[in-house]
């Protein structure tokens, strides 16, 4: 069996210097900060006083945070809304700024790139029938968090029956 260590528990100031340089290290939610500084050992008033002081130096912004996940997933992970408002109110983040990360995303790129990932898959499928494979084509783009109606609407200019 092995032997678990103890965690040390950090006092508030290098807990503070810890997360100031995890907070200029990527943007972050409040959530994730939290969380943080509790497996530092800290006590909850201790972790409220060190976020109201990340907030106020400016280390910690949701807005900020929210934009730069949504255009983040965007690009890199091809994420369409609803799969990133989601994952946004997970982060506990307002509808505010879930709307201000949500407006990163230029509609002429959305589309171009549902587009592109429609193509992919519609030539990476393999059935004979044209129906099943728009149907599996549109399943995917579902699952990464498209809107249905703008899928179906590119799949019937693309790929016509």
């Amino acid at each position: 069996m092995p032997i678990e260590k103890k965690k040390k528990r950090l006092t508030p100031a290098q807990a503070k210097i810890n997360i100031e340089n995890y907070c200029a290290y990527q943007e972050r939610s409040h959530r994730q900060v939290r969380n943080k500084l509790f497996t530092y050992g800290l006590y909850s008033s201790e972790v409220e006083s060190i976020i109201s002081d990340l907030i106020s130096s400016g280390f910690l912004n949701e807005e900020r945070f929210a934009k730069a996940y949504a255009g983040g997933k965007f690009r890199m992970k091809s994420w369409g809304r609803a799969k990133i408002e989601y994952q946004l109110k997970g982060e506990g983040l307002s509808k505010r700024c879930i709307a201000l990360g949500l407006k990163e995303i230029e509609s002429a790129d959305y589309e171009k790139t549902l587009v592109s990932l429609l193509k992919k898959k519609m030539s990476a499928l393999k059935d004979e029938n044209i129906f099943v494979r728009r149907q599996k084509a549109a399943r995917f783009a579902m699952g990464k968090g498209y809107e249905s109606e703008l899928i179906w609407k590119i799949l019937d200019r693309e790929f016509p029956d």
